[in-house]
């Protein structure tokens, strides 16, 4: 995986598109779903360091399987370098929590969002609430606590590329379906 920040966005022809960011993720099996999840939509994936596990980690590799290879995906060393890299390229920043009052289905997503989903023990801290352009919250019932990390993410993930426009456009043979 790429470690350095780099600018997709700006590659020639490349339509903008919302994209994902994990925040200081604890779970590898987490991450390697949305890799594996965004490599399918052909979205970015930023994971701001430190995570709770090594790149080689059996378990991102058995998620990611081989869409890790697929995918594009930048860490950033911190919250403050990835904050930099956000702000040059003028990126939306839309966190994921409980903590907010506005409807992931109810938002009007941008495809210059990138949607920030916290680590999976203790969310974000406050100094990076306060940082976010936006906060959303998916609705459920009010006796569930929260839904898993890479389920969040697919959901409003899926919800800001079709409202933006940017699905991707691929299609399959008859009688195939696109599950491994």
């Amino acid at each position: 995986m790429d470690k350095s920040p780099k600018n997709d966005s700006a590659t020639p022809g490349k339509k903008m598109k919302p994209a994902l960011a994990l925040y200081q993720p604890d779970i590898a099996g987490n991450t390697g779903t949305l890799i594996r999840l965004c490599a399918c939509f052909g979205s970015e994936l930023h994971i701001i360091e430190p995570a709770g596990f090594r790149d080689d980690d059996t378990t991102l590799r058995r998620s990611g399987m081989d869409y890790i290879q697929l995918a594009a995906v930048t860490r950033h060393a911190d919250f403050a370098a990835f904050e930099t890299w956000r702000q040059k390229q003028a990126r939306r920043l839309v966190l994921l929590t409980i903590r907010a009052n506005a409807l992931h289905h109810e938002f009007a997503f941008l495809p210059t969002d990138i949607l920030l989903l916290g680590r999976e023990s203790a969310g974000v801290p406050d100094a990076v609430h306060a940082a976010s352009d936006d906060r959303i919250r998916i609705a459920m019932v009010e006796e569930a606590r929260s839904i898993n990390q890479a389920v969040s993410g697919a959901i409003v993930l899926a919800e800001a590329l079709r409202q933006t426009g940017t699905f991707p456009s691929g299609t399959f043979p008859p009688g195939t379906f696109p599950v491994a």
